[in-house]
């Protein structure tokens, strides 16, 4: 999957034309984005607009010195995170603790030597950019578990509930009122069992510890594996599926990962599909050395809106389905992730009352699978 690749964008504010031009020209050549200011005053207005990665800031200027341009840009919390490297001709020992103090992450004094400008830019952009992707993670991580407690709180309070019934009321029940709490309770402890299953993974794919072992697979065998786990509820509404596969097709990726692919999207149409409906699912070869695989269906379809946050973890899409079942959307986004990893991609069309299809591509070479994990690696 092609990507774009990230240019860090750096702010140099020094009110000396000589030294813009010796810093500019030592970090363009390194293929950074470079914006020289000529104060204190401008730089603040800089920051402000564009959220550099990096800023490199003189002391010595005359309308506001780098000292107190540091402290307001450690006092907005907009700007607080920005890293600031401090440059400056003054070398003493107190002048570097003062830097530092002010909240400074680094010290270059003048005259600059453009291998230590570039070494030491490079740490702390690098640095800048683990921080920012840890606190997405962490902000994921959080909403992800709030998401879980509140679901599985829902469910097991409805679980709970059933079953203090039965054990109060049991012996004044009829067999159908018996049969009809148990069917409810199969459901809850169904929907417990899949809540409990996405944080498991969601866990293992975080932590990067979930088995992944690719290989070239009959694409027909994992269909026919993973419809044997789910084909009950599709009977049990009436819902029909039907695939067109050849019997030749194969893929290049994990099996047990696969068939949770395809699961998920198999049940999540049976859920959001009305009772007599269709499944289609249906895959073929493409032009690229890989494999794209559809599941539509004849379900009740999806807003714009709903489709535009569909994988998103901060959009809680948690709409229950045809027959009352209950879902988070978190099998999707756990869904996109694995399907990423493979070196595939994920597209999804949809329309209110007119079902929806999701399309996704898993490579049948290794090659392709290698440059997607070679790409993940870039980015970190």
């Amino acid at each position: 999957m092609e990507t774009t690749p990230y240019i860090p964008n750096i702010l140099i504010v020094d009110d000396i034309p000589a030294n813009l031009k010796v810093l500019s020209d030592i970090l363009k050549a390194e293929g950074y984005k470079v914006r020289p200011v000529p104060n204190g005053t401008l730089a603040l207005q800089v920051a402000e607009r564009e959220k550099p990665d990096l800023i490199l800031l003189d002391i010595m200027m005359p309308d506001m010195n780098g000292y107190e341009v540091c402290r307001r840009l450690k006092q907005n919390p907009d700007l607080c995170e920005i890293p600031v490297m401090f440059i400056s001709a003054l070398n003493e020992t107190d002048d570097v603790v003062k830097a530092l103090k002010n909240g400074g992450v680094d010290y270059i004094t003048k005259p600059f030597r453009s291998e230590e400008v570039i070494a030491r830019v490079g740490t702390h952009i690098k640095l800048h950019r683990q921080s920012i992707e840890l606190r997405k993670l962490n902000i994921t991580k959080d909403k992800f578990f709030s998401i879980i407690a509140h679901d599985l709180r829902g469910s097991m309070g409805g679980f709970m509930g059933l079953t203090e019934v039965l054990a109060e009321k049991l012996r004044l029940m009829s067999m159908e009122d018996i049969q009809r709490y148990l069917e409810s309770m199969r459901k809850s402890s169904a929907s417990l069992y899949r809540l409990l299953e996405n944080l498991l993974n969601w866990a293992r794919v975080q932590q990067g510890s979930i088995p992944f072992k690719p290989e070239h697979i009959r694409l027909l065998s994992i269909l026919n594996e993973s419809l044997e786990l789910i084909k009950e509820s599709a009977t049990n509404k009436e819902i029909e599926i039907i695939y067109d596969i050849p019997a030749q097709l194969f893929v290049f990726g994990d099996n047990n990962v696969l068939q949770m692919i395809l699961r998920n999207h198999i049940s999540n149409a049976i859920k959001f599909t009305p009772r007599g409906g269709k499944i289609m699912v249906f895959a073929k070869s493409t032009e690229d050395n890989g494999v794209e695989i559809s599941v539509k269906d004849s379900g009740i379809g999806m807003s714009p809106a709903m489709l535009e946050s569909l994988f998103r973890l901060d959009a809680h899409n948690n709409r229950t389905g045809t027959d009352g079942e209950p879902s988070t959307g978190l099998g999707l986004v756990l869904c996109k992730e694995y399907i990423e990893k493979h070196g595939g991609q994920i597209r999804v069309e949809s329309e209110v009352g007119k079902g929806s299809t999701f399309t996704f591509t898993i490579p049948d070479k290794s090659s392709t699978l290698e440059k997607a994990e070679q790409e993940a690696v870039k980015s970190y």
